[in-house]
């Protein structure tokens, strides 16, 4: 597995100034030395600042700012430097200029650039500034200083070993431009660098690796990268780590014993499922189970056994662990699974209980339903309808303000009652038995919008969504509307998409309707890549994307006062 090469968070990013914003070759250095007789090799502006005689040095410190003026005028900008400027700062990272040259000739350059001045800079220290030059790390301290931050939140950014001996000493991130240098051609003092990039296009990227991460699932493109990382050396393990892929299922040993009774036959896949439980704090228990169980029935599996790791606050009382364990033991019992033991801490890593659930069940190899088996023309299923977890999660969380927004105790009730509807392994063992069923996927973090995603990256396929059937409860469009939510992003366990052949989804549909599960058609399986695509009264529409979910952006905006408390 390939790791990165340090983990950095930054808040700010420094750019040496010739060969990093201005295109590399406009200053002669060696030329330059020549002529004032500095040896071959030895930093000018060094070896100028050591010259014995005052006069000397102000000759020669003259000759060098001719020098670098004279460049200046005819240096341009390096290419993608403008655009990375913009973009790094449209993140609200801080940007500066830390350079051995002097001010006037950073100002002359940057009169040759289109759209970058020295305005577009928080700071900018050079030669006048009164303190070593690179590689002395005091620019960077002092730029660390003048911006509040640590020098590990600065990221120096430079074309030369000198800036990269800066970054290091001060403790900073270094990144070494190579100009699309071949590789061939690396410096042999690359190995100072903690990143490399051959152009500045590259950059913001990068730094987009050191800016905190919104709340909720890691983005899919981070996780892709680290799956595509991992080993597949192991012929057991028969779903592997994916986007969409919440279940991994493994081949048992052949002979394994079992607790199954002697008329059924030995499982051949055991299926594994963890989940935690950090949105509510209202019955956490239940919906610790009921997620991590709607997930294996998603694979076919029957859910079997259940361990919990518990993390408590300080200041947690024995009768409230207590309580929460019963609950717990409860909540598993209702739901045919085995609590098989786990672990419990009192820490100060949690502000409330977390519980991170993790269960386990059995199938046979015949009855696994995995998500790369949809085929175009499949359709797609919604069970019951969309954001039943969330609808139920914000009366308990936010009841307070939603009353103060006018909605109604019997409202609230109705909402709080969809805390019952959670499971979908109702529903999944119908479907298991329906011959059509391909692929199941359980609707939970980030809603019906990041789902239908999900599937579509796991199934390798395109898939379509009509944006007109998809179904809302009353009480979840009145409470979306007053808290300014939209219920497509909004947590779903509860509802399951169920991939299914056109031929027998009347089939699918009559079979849930008599065991009173709604059932509705959104969409269909296309013979495309991977993506959602929507229509909206027969035209083409959006389908909607969310950084985050709506709970936790509701949640993240109340505590910074945006909304009233909850």
């Amino acid at each position: 597995m390939k790791y990165p090469p340090r983990p950095f968070k930054i808040s700010a990013v420094l750019f040496d100034f010739d060969g990093t914003l201005t295109h590399p070759g406009a200053l002669d250095f060696p030329r330059f030395a020549r002529s004032i007789g500095c040896p071959a090799g030895h930093p000018v502006l060094e070896w100028i600042q050591a010259r014995p005689d005052a006069e000397e040095r102000r000759r020669c410190g003259g000759l060098l700012e001719e020098f670098e003026l004279e460049a200046a005028a005819r240096s341009f900008p390096n290419p993608g430097a403008e655009e990375a400027i913009a973009s790094i700062r449209s993140l609200g990272v801080k940007l500066g200029v830390l350079t051995r040259n002097g001010r006037a000739s950073i100002n002359r350059a940057l009169a040759n650039f289109s759209h970058l001045s020295a305005a577009h800079f928080d700071l900018i220290i050079t030669r006048d500034t009164p303190l070593p030059p690179k590689p002395s790390p005091d620019g960077i301290l002092h730029a660390a200083d003048l911006l509040s931050i640590t020098p590990a939140e600065i990221m120096l950014v430079g074309d030369y070993v000198l800036d990269l001996c800066a970054a290091r000493r001060a403790g900073s991130v270094g990144v070494l431009l190579l100009n699309k240098v071949s590789h061939s051609n690396h410096p042999p003092w690359r190995n100072e660098a903690d990143y490399i990039i051959a152009s500045l296009e590259e950059l913001p990227q990068l730094v987009m690796q050191g800016l905190p991460l919104p709340g909720g699932k890691l983005p899919p493109a981070l996780l892709s990268q680290f799956f595509a990382g991992l080993p597949t050396d192991d012929p057991s393990l028969i779903v592997r780590p994916g986007i969409g892929q919440d279940v991994a299922c493994v081949q048992l040993t052949a002979g394994r014993k079992t607790e199954l009774s002697p008329e059924d036959p030995l499982p051949e896949l055991l299926a594994l499922k963890t989940d935690p439980i950090t949105f509510t704090t209202t019955e956490p228990a239940a919906y610790a189970v009921r997620v991590n169980a709607n997930d294996l029935i998603t694979c076919g599996a029957h859910p079997r056994w259940f361990l919990a790791t518990v993390l408590l606050p300080m200041g947690t009382t024995p009768s409230q662990a207590q309580i929460l364990l019963y609950d717990l033991a409860t909540a598993v019992t209702r739901e045919g699974l085995t609590l098989c033991g786990g672990h419990t801490e009192v820490t100060d890593a949690v502000s409330r209980p977390v519980i991170v659930g993790f269960a386990a069940g059995t199938l046979q190899r015949a009855d696994l339903r995995d998500k790369c088996q949809l085929r175009p023309g499949d359709r797609l299923l919604l069970t019951k309808r969309v954001a039943v977890e969330g609808t139920a999660l914000l009366a308990g969380e936010a009841a307070s303000l939603l009353r103060s927004r006018g909605m109604s105790d019997t409202e609230l009730a109705s909402c709080r009652a969809l805390l019952d509807q959670l499971s979908v392994v109702p529903e999944g063992r119908i479907a298991l038995g329906c011959q059509g069923v391909r692929a199941m996927h359980d609707v939970t973090e980030g809603g019906l919008a990041t789902a239908v995603m999900e599937l579509s990256e796991a199934a390798g396929r395109g898939i379509l969504v009509e944006l007109d059937r998809i179904p809302l409860y009353p009480e979840t469009r009145r409470m979306c509307s007053l808290l300014g939510i939209d219920a497509l992003g909004l947590i779903g366990s509860g509802s399951m998409l169920i991939g299914c052949a056109q031929t027998d989804t009347p089939k699918l549909i009559a079979a849930l309707d008599s065991a009173g599960i709604e059932a509705t058609v959104l969409g269909e399986v296309l013979d495309t890549p991977p993506g959602v695509s929507a229509t909206q009264k027969g035209a083409p529409a959006n389908w909607p994307v969310f950084a985050v979910d709506e709970v936790a952006r509701f949640f993240q905006e109340a505590s910074s006062g945006q909304h009233d408390s909850p």
